[in-house]
């Protein structure tokens, strides 16, 4: 037997269709860029569950699409991908784009910040007081923060000392470090975090400058056997920021969900994945058997703080010449880290 449906009945049918689609459909898809492997504990932690959070709080009306391992901007692109809405969030490294965020970046000077919930917090209490608001003029912020302290991990010669660094070249992340490498006796070399496997394995570099988070999530673990700890050489600042059309066409209601997925909280969300990937990456050394050198005194050592001592008044000089507030802003972060974010 045969059924026949007639067009009104065709008609109606694919009215309702196209009607549960709608109403399951968002109002808004957010794509979120960054640089991470979307295996890495950035991704798991910190960009998924945030995402889930948006979509969760706005009963589904806004959707986030993932778009990891530069696959929308590389990684000195992703700040304007976010301005100019290539993307309608992005993670990235603020030093990664030199000179752009200086102030921002005094908190990657030596002897600020022993952790990244230290550096977290110092980084997002200083946006948060209104210090760096002309550096984020052109988007969004969501939120600020920091990983943990950075070392030197290089491929066949041990460092207990600066002039071990002698000649090196080292893989920098951003210009600050490279002025802290460059009095060290190094030869800086500039890449993002994802570059460095390939230019270590190739031997174009002689080591890197990284956190533990990074030899783990960048695998430099497997090239780099030789490790030098020394507490407070520097950290490296990040943000997640929103394109600001994006956020003001938002309504009033789904504008206060982005609100409350913003500042402190999830800085602290961050910063908490960080020194988490921090032990798994010292410790995935340590069952390697790798000769792990820690410098006593850290960033204090009398070797070494004479050196990341200047590169720290020459970096604020700097800024000062420029008739930015440097000094202050370091006093402040420095306060920050000795009170409420100690």
């Amino acid at each position: 037997m045969k059924t026949i449906i007639k067009h009104g009945a065709l008609a109606a049918i694919a009215t309702t269709v196209i009607a549960s689609a709608n109403a399951n459909a968002a109002d808004y898809t957010l794509r979120f860029a960054h640089f991470f492997p979307p295996v890495a504990g950035a991704q798991k932690d910190i960009f998924e569950p945030w995402a889930e959070a948006i979509e969760t709080q706005s009963n589904g009306r806004i959707k986030v699409e993932m778009y990891p391992s530069s696959t929308l901007a590389k990684p000195p692109a992703l700040y304007d991908a976010a301005k100019n809405r290539i993307a309608d969030v992005s993670a990235t490294v603020q030093g990664y784009t030199a000179n752009r965020f200086p102030l921002t970046q005094i908190v990657e000077l030596p002897g600020v910040t022993q952790s990244a919930a230290q550096g977290s917090c110092i980084l997002q209490s200083i946006y948060d007081e209104g210090f760096l608001d002309k550096e984020y003029s052109d988007t969004k912020p969501l939120f600020l923060f920091t990983h943990g302290p950075g070392g030197i991990h290089t491929t066949e010669k041990e460092v207990t000392k600066p002039s071990d660094l002698e000649g090196l070249r080292i893989r920098r992340p951003t210009a600050v470090v490279a002025k802290i490498l460059e009095g060290l006796g190094a030869q800086p070399v500039g890449m993002p975090a994802p570059s460095a496997y390939q230019s270590t394995q190739r031997g174009v570099i002689d080591g890197v400058s990284l956190p533990w988070e990074g030899q783990y999530t960048f695998r430099l673990n497997e090239l780099t056997p030789h490790h030098t700890e020394v507490g407070g050489l520097y950290t490296l600042s990040f943000i997640v920021t929103m394109n600001k059309s994006f956020y003001n066409k938002l309504p009033a209601d789904l504008k206060k969900v982005i609100d409350d997925n913003s500042g402190m909280k999830w800085s602290e969300i961050a910063a908490t994945s960080f020194d988490r990937l921090d032990e798994a990456g010292r410790k995935q050394a340590v069952e390697m058997g790798h000769k792990i050198n820690v410098i006593e005194g850290g960033a204090e050592n009398p070797l070494w703080k004479p050196v990341l001592y200047q590169a720290t008044e020459d970096y604020l000089n700097e800024l000062d010449k420029k008739r930015l507030p440097a000094h202050k802003v370091y006093a402040r972060a420095v306060e920050l880290g000795q009170t409420t974010c100690k």
